[in-house]
């Protein structure tokens, strides 16, 4: 039994990180209110996942994906991680986001099946990465 498997399923904690500096789609930098299109999806996520057990949402100063604007990255321990961009700073895309991200961490593997995937996030995806351990 390794560490992970140690770890009872309802206390393992997913993070979905949420680039704060991101572009808008339009290639602005802030919008008329002087926010990023980061900092607006980061407000739509935190809203979208409220009460979402199991589930750490947290912001990050840029995750060098800048060609790939309002970038979110997704990991939990023993999981394959997931880093995705290219969306909107709506709440349409929080709750599409929101929605993979309970899916995952539903999932024990951290694999979503792709039947089960939100319209939302389909075509956002930059990289699946290697689970780590901790």
């Amino acid at each position: 039994m390794t560490d992970l498997e140690a770890v009872a399923p309802e206390a393992r904690r997913a993070r979905l990180i949420v680039c704060s500096t991101c572009r808008h789609p339009d290639g602005s930098p802030v919008d008329a209110q002087g926010l990023t299109g980061g900092q607006r999806l980061l407000n739509a996520v935190i809203a979208a996942g409220e009460g979402t057990a199991g589930l750490e949402i947290v912001e990050q100063a840029c995750l060098w994906a800048c060609s790939d604007h309002c970038t979110v990255y997704l990991s939990e321990a023993g999981k394959p991680a997931y880093l995705a961009g290219r969306f909107a700073p709506t709440a349409d895309s929080a709750t599409a986001l929101i929605d993979f991200a309970r899916r995952y961490v539903d999932s024990p593997q951290g694999v979503v099946p792709y039947r089960d995937w939100p319209e939302g996030v389909k075509g956002h995806f930059i990289a699946r990465l290697p689970a780590q351990e901790s």
